[in-house]
């Protein structure tokens, strides 16, 4: 579960990984794979939704695994 007084910040850091990872033409389970051996398509999944609260080492790995910084995720304006 989120904070919900930073819910607009886990949906739209949410919302950016699922955009991007789309147009890497990844599934949330390739994603996993590339970001960490702690990670599966369920951990994406509920990242994307904002569904669950995560570690920064965790927005790092995620990063690390669509090859992109930080400060890309946060201020991506894709499709």
């Amino acid at each position: 579960m989120v904070d919900i007084n930073f819910e607009k910040d886990y949906k739209l850091i949410g919302e950016n990984i699922r955009k991007i990872r789309k147009s890497l033409n990844l599934t949330q389970e390739q994603l996993a794979k590339r970001s960490g051996e702690k990670f599966d398509h369920a951990k994406i999944s509920d990242i994307e939704r904002a569904k669950e609260d995560f570690q920064f080492i965790t927005l790092l790995k995620i990063c690390k695994g669509l090859e992109i910084t930080l400060a890309d995720l946060i201020t991506y304006k894709g499709k």
